[in-house]
């Protein structure tokens, strides 16, 4: 298995010598691992904005500017789901890990065998796939997670799919696609399937999504979206 790593620390002396302990589980472990260091939060962002494709995050908490609890927020409100541990040289900022369902915490001076252990648990929980689907769009072959996909359209020869960074549009039709999908997702109207993780609301007339889609609701189905909805969450 292959894996994208960030060290995120201002301290250079620190970044060195996890990315060092790094190297060493990938050799005992067997793994591929692409290592990318920063010195700084913003630096983190800058390069984030361009590739979000990093697997295990390990993050300084008590970094200058920005703290690594702040950045892991902000990497969390952009849906990213790589495994998040801080390292740090204090306790008090355990509890705000939790909101951002971290990993671990391990304590400066990092000991190699606890390193190893957090990145181990990391690998087996990256092993369980997330549910996917594949579509052909553009001349190209696209992988959607399904935790990104917020809502299909249907036209006349053709649906959209509204995830929560870009919309795909491809010449299938609403019927098909919904047969590729997981229960997580419910046909709320005849041109319109809802990924019943992104609900916020549900109103007699139709559903409101995460960033503010509003969904029209077919007449009827107003009991078996909100059954749905307890199901699935």
């Amino acid at each position: 298995m292959d894996y994208t790593i960030a060290i995120c620390d201002d301290s250079e002396s620190d970044r060195e010598s996890i990315a060092g302990m790094v190297r060493r589980w990938a050799e005992t472990s067997g793994c591929g691992v692409r290592l990318d260091e920063f010195p700084s939060a913003e630096s983190f962002f800058f390069e984030y904005d361009r590739n979000k494709d990093y697997d295990i995050l390990l993050l300084d908490v008590e970094m200058r500017e920005l703290s690594g609890i702040e950045l892991a927020k902000r990497v969390r409100a952009q849906r990213g789901r790589a495994e998040i541990v801080f390292i740090t040289s204090h306790f008090e900022f355990i509890a705000e890990g939790y909101e951002v369902d971290a990993l671990h915490y391990l304590v400066k001076p990092v000991a190699e065998q606890k390193l190893f252990e957090v990145l181990d648990r990391a690998s087996s929980r990256l092993a369980v796939e997330p549910p996917s689907v594949v579509i052909s769009c553009d001349g190209g072959t696209v992988k959607l997670l399904e935790a990104d996909i917020l809502y299909i359209e249907s036209f006349a020869h053709y649906i959209e799919i509204h995830t929560r960074t870009d919309v795909y549009r491809l010449k299938e039709s609403i019927t098909a696609f919904e047969k590729k999908l997981s229960s997580d997702f419910y046909r709320a109207h005849r041109s319109y399937i809802i990924n019943l993780k992104a609900v916020e609301r549900i109103s007699r007339t139709g559903v409101t999504l995460d960033g503010g889609a509003e969904i029209p609701l077919s007449r009827g189905k107003y009991d078996d979206v909100n059954r749905a909805f307890i199901e699935r969450n």
